[in-house]
């Protein structure tokens, strides 16, 4: 039997918990259907806290199916990015921890905020290059959300203790941006397509162009898949944010905006302290 390594890693982790909660209800006869009194009580049995498998039922419950694709969807990529969990703590604290998330760590600024929705947009100019600089500086968490034209919060209240937060990241304009370097690539080989034409070219090499320039306008949208991959990833990690310090209350209410002149100096006092 092999030897298992000195530290194992989270995939590993993940896999070990699963398999092992696995053997745990497969002792115990489970139908092909439960209610939810049946499964709190399996959780009792095999010893999962209540709590946990609480928000798991609220996240099941939420959950919805995949949204039916688009040719452009399927062939380039989605145009907006969606994740959502069921936190614990108050609608309250949850715009609190988003709002201080977005703007620290992603470095957007709020462009509407209503009650349980909240849209944020690029923060731009000086005080951009200020705040990434000075993340850069200080090691700080990166953005990943840089790439998104906006960032829309959902946040919705369900049994006492509890939200359904859904974070939504709008691509469209990062995807059209794709999509026209690829358009400009097919339009290169259509052109000389059309010159041969005009040339009288031989007719096998006439077809040469058009299909070669199809092939790279198809690779040029490609990296597209890396964008919506971190996207989703930054959407996942504010989540976790809010899942880890949900059951933590806010030590002081979010302060009034400061003027753009506070903002700048602020930052290069952050840049430059040692």
């Amino acid at each position: 039997m092999a030897d298992l390594p000195a530290r194992i890693d989270r995939a590993a982790l993940d896999r070990i918990i699963q398999r092992a909660a696995e053997l745990q209800t497969g002792e115990h006869d489970v139908g092909d259907a439960m209610t939810e009194d049946q499964v709190l009580a399996l959780g009792r049995d095999v010893g999962i806290p209540a709590r946990y498998l609480q928000q798991a039922l609220l996240e099941e419950r939420v959950r919805t199916g995949p949204a039916e694709s688009r040719w452009l969807d399927r062939t380039i990529g989605v145009g907006t990015v969606t994740a959502d969990r069921v936190v614990m703590g108050t609608v309250d604290l949850q715009e609190h921890l988003l709002l201080e998330w977005m703007e620290k760590t992603e470095h957007l600024v709020v462009q509407r905020h209503q009650g349980g929705r909240i849209s944020w947009e690029q923060m731009g100019g000086i005080q951009a290059a200020l705040r990434m600089s000075a993340a850069a500086i200080t090691g700080s968490a990166r953005a990943m959300l840089g790439k998104a034209g906006t960032v829309a919060a959902t946040i919705t209240p369900l049994e006492a203790g509890y939200c359904h937060v859904q974070l939504t990241a709008d691509l469209r304009m990062t995807r059209g941006a794709f999509i026209g370097g690829a358009a400009a690539i097919t339009s290169v080989g259509a052109a000389a397509t059309i010159v041969l034409a005009v040339l009288a070219v031989f007719p096998p090499i006439l077809l040469v162009p058009l299909p070669v320039a199809l092939a790279a306008g198809y690779a040029a949208t490609r990296p597209y898949a890396g964008v919506t991959q971190r996207v989703r990833l930054g959407l996942e990690r504010a989540l976790d944010q809010l899942e880890r310090r949900g059951n933590r209350p806010p030590t002081a209410l979010p302060a009034d905006r400061p003027s753009m002149i506070t903002s700048l100096v602020q930052e290069v006092r952050k840049a430059l302290k040692p």
